[in-house]
């Protein structure tokens, strides 16, 4: 079957992957030079399998109009006149209730899992390489009431077996009092890995039309006839919709609306000198008050967070920025007086409670593989194989409610 995959981020690499793999012939569309060059150009590289929830959690709910108003806060609101903003704000509170969190946790636990595995199982196949490590992801509190949180949902780590996690730490200008050590998870630089996919895609003829926008969806014959894409008609038996946060105006000429609103991210991504690789932290770490998560690739220390609801910008907020990098300054003192750094911002396509929109529309051959929010690079391969399954008329391997 001719399969049209929109959108070479990771998900939609992934998509056109397992779908070659099953046989299809797979075209994949972007509008940028290469693979991954937009959300999953410079996120915080966990794959965080054993912490996959939904930032739409109990503890975030009080929390909310403490942040209103400040630059630096973790979630920001920028109100506009935007009907989808106050709609998408609004289901967000309401999927912070305990129920719906564990409801929402179940659903993302399961699909991590499964998709670490299927990562685990291509990396063995292709040997693909993205500065991988499986040393764990470290969730760290240097607030009592962030400690008290994590205490109650399982078993911790005192501040001693944090330390001993990531010695890094020990120098921190704000005291660890504990946190949550997740031994399997990995990290990785997912620009890198959506690239060498793209490439190793490409190899078992998956044809890539790069610089090339998708502008819309043609109905025709009780489904999707063609995709209009770079001022041509793109034909093909089955369309896949991975356009991150802009897949719902792509969808709504067809009256198909999704869940999914542009939540703006940040990333500063630090060189490191021999002196700074030294005191830089080898462990994956979330820091639990900030909401901030820190990678180490190769030579390179990410650190990635904070969410903006403001629309399709995607300028960046130096305010943001500094508050990055004074927060880094102030866990690992060396790095404090570091040289040049990329400050980047993206659009994760989120939806209210962090559970993406995999499966079927009402067009029969028109599928969508979209909405992973903060956890695209956690459930990229899972997704990808899932949505490769369903197109193949075969039911997903993994316990998820697909559309």
């Amino acid at each position: 079957m001719r399969v049209a995959v929109l959108g070479a981020g990771v998900i939609g690499v992934a998509s056109a992957w397992y779908l070659a793999r099953a046989g299809h012939e797979v075209t994949l569309v972007d509008r940028q030079p290469e693979a991954g060059m937009e959300t999953s150009f410079a996120n915080g590289g966990q794959i965080s399998v054993g912490h996959a929830e939904p930032w739409a959690r109990p503890s975030v709910r009080p929390k909310v109009l403490k942040w209103l108003g400040r630059e630096d806060a973790p979630l920001l609101f920028r109100p506009r006149a935007d009907l989808a903003q106050w709609m998408w704000g609004l289901r967000f509170l309401l999927e912070c209730f305990p129920g719906r969190f564990e409801r929402n946790s179940r659903q993302l636990a399961g699909l991590a899992a499964y998709s670490q595995s299927c990562l685990s199982e291509l990396r063995a196949e292709t040997g693909i390489q993205y500065h991988q490590q499986s040393r764990g992801i470290l969730r760290f509190c240097t607030e009592q009431s962030d400690f008290d949180a994590l205490a109650a949902h399982g078993e911790t780590k005192t501040a001693a077996e944090c330390l001993a996690i990531e010695p890094a730490l020990r120098d921190s200008g704000a005291p660890v009092l504990g946190g949550v050590f997740a031994p399997g998870d990995e990290s990785g630089d997912a620009h890198e890995f959506t690239v060498q996919l793209a490439r190793l895609a490409e190899t078992r003829g998956v044809r890539f039309l790069r610089e090339t926008t998708v502008e819309g969806l043609e109905i025709g014959g009780g489904g999707i006839a063609a995709a209009k894409a770079g001022g041509r008609r793109l034909e093909a038996d089955a369309f896949v919709v991975a356009l991150g946060s802009y897949s719902p105006l792509l969808l709504a000429h067809l009256g198909i609306r999704i869940p999914v609103y542009p939540l703006k991210g940040y990333s500063i991504t630090i060189p490191l000198s021999p002196e700074a690789a030294a005191a830089a932290p080898t462990v994956s770490l979330t820091d639990e008050s900030h909401k901030l998560v820190l990678s180490r690739f190769g030579e390179r220390l990410r650190c990635a967070g904070t969410a903006e609801l403001t629309g399709y910008d995607t300028s960046i907020n130096e305010v943001r920025c500094a508050a990055i990098l004074q927060r880094i300054g102030r866990l690992f003192p060396a790095l404090a007086r570091t040289g040049e750094v990329q400050r980047w911002a993206g659009l994760r396509p989120a939806t209210p409670n962090n559970v993406p929109v995999i499966g079927r529309t009402r067009f029969a051959n028109l599928y969508l593989n979209t909405g992973h929010g903060t956890l695209g690079w956690t459930l990229a391969a899972g997704s990808g194989r899932a949505l490769a399954d369903l197109v193949s008329g075969r039911r997903p391997e993994v316990d998820f409610n697909f559309r």
